[in-house]
């Protein structure tokens, strides 16, 4: 079954929630984002599932009118694997935060991105446990001081980039969501790539993290440069290795069979083939 394309208006994806993160949260221009993605595709609600984990970011699903599932912390990248698995005609996007994505559900995200699931995982990342009060996360700096690191955090952040990198993700991307036309343009062409596609947006958390801020993006992030080759592995990796400045767009593009591809071929295999192996067992055990 094809997903049907029409003309579409914003407030088709829109649910009658209200979001309901603090003023000023990076992840109302996420939102907003992922509303443009999706009536520039011109999917019918019924046809996209979103799937979220635990934390500010993760409420994502109820601000939409599509089908969704709040999962447990960590989680959903599972089910997103079951749902993208079971129905193949479902478009699959994934919604979660740095503290979902890489602490917690750091094995899942890293088989997904191995197996290359045919899926979408916009990661909203501020750099601090907003939910939770704002204790030091994943991808937060060295010395970060919070009410669970007063003297600052010893550990050493996280580079998502170059763990979605390493890890096999075939799309790799980064976005501020202070520039949300630019967040829905990732997502559009996460959504279209076959495999998987990590869009990590710095999302500023106005209410717990005051380093991360919107003026702090503003004066440390820059485009990729054009000349940039996104099949070229080992150039990503360099570009996410740079810390001055902060490079946005995307770092990095391969195209191949999806995990999805391989389900469908073992399949069709297995019923091809099934004359031929019933007969080498009737002749073996014959």
């Amino acid at each position: 079954m094809a997903v049907e394309l029409v003309q579409r208006t914003l407030d088709e994806y829109k649910s009658d929630e209200k979001p309901t993160w603090c003023p000023g949260c990076g992840d109302f221009g996420v939102l907003n984002a992922v509303y443009n993605a999706l009536r520039i595709k011109g999917f019918d609600p019924k046809d996209v599932v979103a799937v979220s984990g635990i934390g500010c970011s993760s409420r994502l699903p109820y601000f939409m009118s599509t089908y969704g599932f709040h999962s447990i912390h960590g989680r959903a990248m599972p089910v997103a694997t079951g749902i993208r698995v079971a129905n193949p005609n479902l478009k699959v996007l994934v919604f979660g935060g740095d503290g979902d994505a890489f602490a917690i559900g750091a094995g899942h995200f890293v088989h997904a991105a191995r197996r290359n699931l045919d899926i979408t995982y916009v990661i909203m990342d501020n750099a601090t446990y907003g939910l939770t009060k704002g204790q030091a996360s994943p991808t937060s700096a060295v010395g970060y001081v919070s009410k669970s690191t007063p003297q600052g955090t010893p550990d050493r952040p996280i580079n998502p980039i170059m763990l979605a990198l390493a890890c096999g993700a075939t799309f790799v991307a980064r976005a501020f969501s202070g520039k949300p036309k630019e967040v829905a343009d990732l997502i559009v062409r996460g959504i279209d790539h076959k495999g998987f596609a990590v869009i990590d947006v710095y999302s500023p958390c106005p209410t717990f993290n005051r380093v991360n801020t919107f003026q702090f993006y503003r004066e440390e992030i820059a485009p990729i440069p054009p000349e940039h080759d996104v099949r070229d592995l080992i150039a990503a990796m360099r570009l996410a290795e740079q810390q001055d400045p902060l490079y946005v767009g995307l770092f990095y593009q391969c195209e191949g069979e999806s995990f999805e591809d391989h389900i469908a071929a073992q399949i069709q295999g297995t019923e091809e083939n099934a004359p031929r192996l019933l007969e080498s067992l009737f002749a073996r055990f014959s």
